[in-house]
C-alpha cells in the first residue's frame, strides 16, 4: 500500500472514530507514526515493547474495520496493548505508563471504555470474548466481539477449553491468532493472502453453508462422505487445522504487517454471519525497530533505553538478584544430586531456569503457559523419586491451586515450589503482585511454607527443600536485588519449623516473615532511641510455626508486631490463631499484624507501595506507638 507523507496523522487521531475517517491509503503512514511514537514513549518509561511493535498494523486495521468500543476488542495478556492505548485517547499519557498515578501497563476496564476486558495473565481472551458474545445474543445485540490471542498463550489449556465451548455453541465470535514466534503454518506470499481473502468472503461461505444445508437432507452414509469431501477440499487449498475440528472457521495465514492483506479479510469476517471464526495472522515481534528485532527476546520487557542505540539502562544495585541466587543455588545442589529437576511455565529467563538449563538441559523443562500441568507434571516426577522444583511466580501459581491441593498435598508428594516475585512488584501493578501465596498454601495439611529474609536465607532454603522429602515444601522471595549480605559458600538445611532471633530486647517484639526483616531491624533501632527495647525475630516458617519462639516472644514482651509482605490470612493469621487457641491473648498481650491492605494497589515504585502499606521501618514504628498509645508518633509525623 503506498504511503503518503504529509502532515503527521497521529496528531489528528484522538479516538478510533478519527482513524475511521481517513482513507485506507493513509493507514500505512498512521502505522509508521504509531510505531515511532511507541518506541519513543517506552524509551522514557520502560515496559513491554516487542509485543506492541509486532501488532502496530494489526491494531490500526482492527480499529479501522471494527466499530470500537461498540464492537468489543479484547487483548490477551495485553502486553501488546500499547498501540491500542495510543489510538484510544491515551497518547498524551503514554509517558506515564507503569508509573505511579499513570497508565497501567495492561488493559484495564477502569481506565478506558475501549478496554473491554482487563488482563495481565494469559489465555483468558477467548473465554471472556465468548461470555460477551453469548451476553450479546441473549440481549439481541448485533455488535462484534474480537479476541486477540498470541501463539504463546495458545499453549494454555484454557484457550482450548474456550474454543471447544465456542464451537459447541456455534457462537458468533472472532478470534485473531497473533502468530509471532512459532508459525503454525508460515504464509506463502500472495497466493496465501488470496486464499485467505477467498475463504473469508461471503461467496465462499454462502456456498459452503448451502452445501451443508443440502447435505443435511442426504442419507447418513452420503452425508458423512460429503462432509469429508468438503474438509479434504479446504485442507487441500488452505491447510486444514485443528481449529476446524473445534468448530471454528479457519482463515489464514496472512501477513500481519501488510494492510492490503489485513483489511479485506477483517472486513469479510466482520460481515460474516456464521459461527466462530479464527483468523491466523503472522507477525514479527519487535517489528520495525532494529535493536528489538535483533534481540533474543525481541525486547519483550525493557527498562528505559536509548532510542538510537537501543542500550538499556542498567541497575545500579551491587547485590545479586534473588532470582539469580535461586538459580545458582539450585545449580550448585544439582551438581551433588542427580535427582533434582527444574520446571517452569514459559518463564525460563524470568525464573532463572535458563541458567539451570544451560548446565542441565536434560533436567530442565519448560511446559509452556500451563501452570496446572506444570504442578501435576512435578507430582508425577516426585512419585518416581525425583526432586522437582517448580519455579513459578506467585501470581501465576494461583492458576494451579487445585493441582497443588489434589495432586500434590493430599498425596504428600515432595514437590518443591520456588515462588518468585513474592510481594509487591512495582510497575506491573496488582495483576502481578505476589500477594496470596502464603494465604492459600499455609492452610494445606502437611505443607511446609517458608519465606527468605535475604539472599543468604534463600540459599539455605534451596538446600532445605532439596533435603526435605516428607511432603510438599515452598519458599517465597521477591523481585529485584538482595540486601548485600555475606553469602555462604553453600546453603545449609534449616530445621523445619524453627525461626531465629536476630536482635534481643525486652519490651517490644517484632516477628517478621520474609524480606521485611531489614525494616524490622531498622525500626527496632529507632524504637531503642525512644527507650523501647525491642526484640527482632525472623520466623522463616509460616507452616509449621515455631510455636516455642512465638510463646517466648508473647511471654516476655508487652507488644508483639507481626510483619509480612502478603495479604491478610497468611502468616499473621496463623500466628494469631495459635495465640488465641493457646490462651496467650488472655494474658494482656498486645498483638498487631502489619500486612498488605485489603485493596489492590496500582503500579508505583516498590518502596512506595511498601510504605503505603505501612510495611517499612517508619510504618512499623508508628504501629508500635499506636499500640502503646505513645505521643512519640506525633514526632515521627513531623
Amino acid at each position: 500500500m503506498p504511503k503518503e507523507s504529509t502532515t503527521p496523522l497521529l496528531d489528528q487521531i484522538a479516538s478510533p472514530a478519527d482513524l475511521r475517517r481517513l482513507k485506507e491509503s493513509r493507514l500505512g503512514q498512521v502505522a509508521d507514526e504509531l510505531r515511532a511514537d511507541l518506541i519513543d514513549a517506552v524509551s522514557k518509561t520502560g515496559g513491554h515493547l516487542g509485543a506492541g511493535l509486532g501488532v502496530v498494523e494489526l491494531t490500526v486495521a482492527l480499529h479501522y474495520v471494527f466499530d470500537t468500543p461498540r464492537d468489543r476488542l479484547i487483548w490477551d495478556v495485553s502486553h501488546q496493548a500499547y498501540p491500542h492505548k495510543i489510538l484510544t485517547g491515551r497518547r498524551e499519557r503514554m509517558r506515564t505508563v507503569r508509573q505511579e498515578g499513570g497508565l497501567s501497563g495492561f488493559a484495564k476496564r477502569a481506565e478506558s471504555e475501549y478496554d473491554a476486558f482487563g488482563a495481565g495473565h494469559s489465555s483468558t481472551s477467548i473465554s471472556a470474548g465468548l461470555g460477551m458474545a453469548v451476553a450479546r445474543d441473549l440481549s439481541h445485540g448485533t455488535n462484534n466481539v474480537i479476541s486477540v490471542i498470541g501463539d504463546g498463550a495458545m499453549s494454555a489449556g484454557m484457550a482450548y477449553e474456550a474454543m471447544n465451548n465456542a464451537g459447541a455453541l456455534d457462537a458468533r465470535l472472532i478470534v485473531i491468532l497473533n502468530d509471532n514466534d512459532m508459525s503454525i503454518a508460515p504464509p506463502t506470499g500472495a497466493m496465501s493472502a488470496y486464499l485467505a481473502r477467498l475463504v473469508s468472503g461471503q461467496t465462499y461461505q454462502s456456498l459452503r453453508n448451502r452445501a451443508k444445508d443440502f447435505t443435511r437432507h442426504l442419507p447418513g452414509f452420503m452425508r458423512e462422505g460429503a462432509r469429508r469431501t468438503e474438509e479434504y477440499t479446504r485442507a487441500f487449498f488452505t491447510g486444514g487445522t485443528m481449529f476446524e475440528e473445534l468448530g471454528f472457521y479457519y482463515v489464514g495465514p496472512i501477513d500481519g504487517h501488510d494492510l492490503d492483506h489485513l483489511l479485506p479479510v477483517l472486513k469479510n469476517v466482520r460481515d460474516a454471519k456464521t459461527g466462530p471464526i479464527l483468523v491466523h495472522v503472522v507477525t514479527k515481534k519487535g517489528k520495525g525497530y532494529a535493536p528489538a528485532e535483533q534481540s533474543a527476546d525481541k525486547y519483550h520487557g525493557v527498562s528505559k533505553f536509548d532510542v538510537i542505540t537501543g542500550a538499556q539502562a542498567k541497575s545500579k544495585a551491587n547485590a545479586p538478584s534473588y532470582t539469580s541466587v535461586f538459580a545458582e543455588s539450585l545449580i550448585q545442589e544439582a551438581r551433588e544430586d542427580d535427582k533434582i529437576v527444574a520446571v517452569n511455565a514459559a518463564m525460563p529467563a524470568g525464573t532463572g531456569l535458563d541458567k539451570f538449563g544451560a548446565v542441565f538441559p536434560s533436567r530442565t523443562f519448560d511446559v509452556g503457559i500451563a501452570e496446572q500441568h506444570a504442578v501435576t507434571f512435578c507430582a508425577g516426577l516426585a512419585t518416581e523419586g525425583y526432586k522437582p522444583f517448580a519455579a513459578i511466580y506467585s501470581t501465576f501459581l494461583q492458576r494451579a491451586y487445585d493441582q497443588i491441593v489434589h495432586d500434590v498435598a493430599i498425596q504428600h508428594l515432595p514437590v518443591r515450589f520456588a515462588i518468585d516475585r513474592a510481594g509487591y512488584v512495582g510497575a506491573d501493578g496488582p495483576t502481578h503482585a505476589g500477594s496470596f501465596d502464603t494465604c492459600f498454601l499455609a492452610p494445606l495439611p502437611g505443607m511446609v511454607v517458608m519465606a527468605a529474609a535475604d539472599e543468604a536465607e534463600l540459599k539455605h532454603m534451596v538446600r532445605t527443600a532439596v533435603e526435605y522429602d516428607a511432603g510438599p515444601i515452598s519458599f517465597r522471595y521477591p523481585r529485584g536485588n538482595g540486601t548485600g549480605v555475606d553469602m555462604p559458600e553453600r546453603g545449609k538445611a534449616l530445621e523445619i519449623g524453627k525461626g531465629r532471633v536476630v536482635r534481643e530486647g525486652t519490651k517490644v517484639a517484632i516477628l517478621s516473615f520474609g524480606t521485611r526483616l531489614a525494616d524490622a531491624v531498622r525500626a527496632a533501632e529507632e524504637l531503642d532511641t525512644y527507650g523501647l527495647s525491642t526484640t527482632v525475630a525472623d520466623a522463616r516458617f509460616a507452616k509449621p510455626l515455631d510455636t516455642d519462639l512465638i510463646a517466648r516472644l508473647a511471654r516476655e514482651h508487652e507488644v508483639l508486631i507481626l510483619v509480612e509482605e502478603g495479604a491478610s490470612g497468611g502468616f499473621a493469621a496463623q500466628v494469631l490463631q495459635y495465640l488465641a487457641t493457646s490462651g496467650m491473648l488472655d494474658q494482656g498481650l498486645k498483638v498487631r499484624p502489619i500486612v498488605m491492605p485489603d485493596s489492590y494497589l496500582d503500579q508505583a515504585a516498590p518502596e512506595k507501595m511498601i510504605a503505603q502499606a505501612g510495611l517499612d521501618a517508619k510504618g512499623i514504628v508508628e504501629t508500635v506507638f499506636r499500640t502503646l498509645g505513645r505521643e512519640e508518633s506525633r514526632v515521627l509525623q513531623a
